[in-house]
């Protein structure tokens, strides 16, 4: 028989509400994967951008070093599958361990835990040639097969755009907010507005806008040079009215850091409004 909480019990004739639309108060099922049974996560944050090539993982990775430095347990799942890059950052090689239990995340040099399409490939440099389905469903494995043990953040570096990828994780994990990483481009708005758009539509959080490679400071008399353009996020984050959540400039340590995979050595002072942003979070807990 419908279950007595079915709003449309009375007229039903189906012997099981499994599949039902009207079933649960006519409210739709969850979609959203388990975590895996010796993880304990507690904050979820994607990393997102509406087009390639603005940093997005040196975002991620900046932002985990951040958390990390501050003492909190971080992990950094790279969701950016067919272009992964954070275990490169990092200096990572070799193969993730698993069990029957699951899969273990490696450790950087600074204590934060990492998965990616690179750790699970016995030759990183292999293309990832798959599928939109087939992409999304590596992202759920990395919710339900990975081991993380007990984190306080999990940061996702989602690929750049609106595809399958960020509808997966927006649907499969429970993410509590998303920072949106940008560039001082004359598309900003336009790019920045489908990220938004969608996170809206998904019911996401967004907890501010990263601005990369927003200037150049001159090593000579530290002037800030805006190579590609004033920076409008300003502008932009006031009519969408969000948060900026820092400017990071071109800075070549930084480059320097990520081309001898020893990012873990890399200190970015210009997040402490994204971190801020994340303290709340901690205070609601």
């Amino acid at each position: 028989m419908a279950d007595s909480t079915c709003s449309s019990a009375a007229s039903c004739d189906r012997e099981s509400c499994e599949g039902c639309p009207s079933a649960n108060g006519g409210q739709p099922e969850s979609m959203q994967e388990e975590m895996n049974a010796y993880s304990d996560v507690k904050h979820v944050i994607g990393v997102v951008s509406g087009k390639g090539g603005v940093g997005k993982s040196m975002v991620t990775a900046s932002l985990a070093n951040l958390l990390a430095s501050k003492g909190y347990r971080v992990g950094i799942m790279d969701a950016d599958i067919t272009g992964p890059s954070i275990p490169r950052m990092y200096g990572m090689t070799g193969l993730a361990e698993a069990d029957d239990s699951g899969i273990y995340p490696r450790l950087t040099d600074n204590d934060i835990k990492v998965i990616s399409i690179n750790l699970l490939l016995s030759n990183p440099e292999d293309p990832v040639i798959w599928r939109g389905p087939i992409l999304a469903g590596l992202v759920k494995q990395f919710w339900h097969d990975v081991i993380w043990g007990e984190l306080d953040y999990l940061l996702v570096d989602m690929p750049p755009g609106t595809g399958d990828v960020p509808l997966t994780v927006f649907q499969s994990l429970p993410v509590d907010g998303i920072f949106v990483v940008t560039t001082p481009q004359d598309l900003v708005k336009m790019i920045v507005k489908k990220a938004f758009n969608m996170a809206e539509a998904m019911h996401i959080p967004v907890l501010g806008l990263i601005e990369n490679y927003s200037y150049l400071i001159c090593p000579d008399c530290g002037k800030k040079i805006p190579v590609f353009g004033e920076s409008r996020i300003e502008e932009v984050a006031k009519e969408m009215g969000i948060l900026v959540a820092g400017k990071m400039p071109i800075d070549p340590k930084l480059s320097e850091l990520t081309e001898a995979g020893a990012f873990a050595q890399a200190e970015n002072p210009y997040l402490e409004a994204a971190y801020a942003a994340l303290q709340i979070l901690s205070v609601k807990d």
